[in-house]
C-alpha cells in the first residue's frame, strides 16, 4: 500500500449492526453501477465528533428506520480497505450485534427507511448461506469472514 495515499485520504470511524432473525441477517439493498448488481452492508453509519460507537448505532438505525434497538453487544472491531470510483476507503469498523425493541420488525420481509443522503434505503432479510456462497455480496470486504469468524466462536 503506497504511503502517501494513505496519509491523503480519510480513515472513516464506522459502526455498524448485525440484527438476526434465524439464519438471516438484516441488511440495507444497494445497487453498483459499475458492476451491475446489487450489495448489500449491515445497517448502521459513520460516528460523529465526541459520539461512541454505541452511540452511532442506535443513532444510526433511529434515522434510518424509525426504530429503538436493545441489547446491543460489541462484536469488535474489523477493518475494510477499498478502492472505489478510484478514490481509497478506509474504514475502521465498530461491529455489533442488536435487537429491535419492535417485535413486528421481525416479521416483516423488508423495512423501507431513510438512507443518509436522503434516498430512500430499503432493507431486507438475507441468510447468511447466499453470502456464503456467492450469490449475494456484503460490505464491507472482511466482514463476511468476520461473521464467520463470530458463529464459530458461538455468537450465532
Amino acid at each position: 500500500m503506497n504511503l502517501q495515499v494513505m496519509n491523503q485520504a480519510m480513515i472513516k470511524p464506522v459502526a455498524l449492526c448485525i440484527f438476526r432473525k434465524q439464519d438471516e441477517i438484516l441488511v440495507a439493498e444497494q445497487y453498483d453501477a459499475r458492476r451491475q448488481q446489487p450489495y448489500y452492508i449491515p445497517l448502521g453509519g459513520t460516528l460523529e465528533p465526541g459520539e461512541y460507537s454505541w452511540e452511532a448505532v442506535r443513532r444510526e438505525i433511529k434515522q434510518e428506520l424509525g426504530e429503538d434497538i436493545k441489547n446491543l453487544t460489541f462484536l469488535g472491531p474489523t477493518e475494510s480497505i477499498e478502492r472505489q470510483g478510484g478514490e481509497l476507503n478506509h474504514q475502521i469498523i465498530f461491529m455489533f450485534e442488536g435487537e429491535f425493541t419492535n417485535r413486528k420488525v421481525y416479521r416483516q420481509q423488508e423495512l423501507i427507511g431513510r438512507g443518509n443522503n436522503g434516498h430512500s434505503l430499503r432493507a431486507v432479510w438475507k441468510p447468511l448461506s447466499e453470502f456464503k456462497r456467492k450469490k449475494a455480496t456484503l460490505y464491507p470486504s472482511g466482514l463476511l469472514e468476520f461473521l464467520s469468524s463470530q458463529e464459530d466462536e458461538g455468537f450465532d
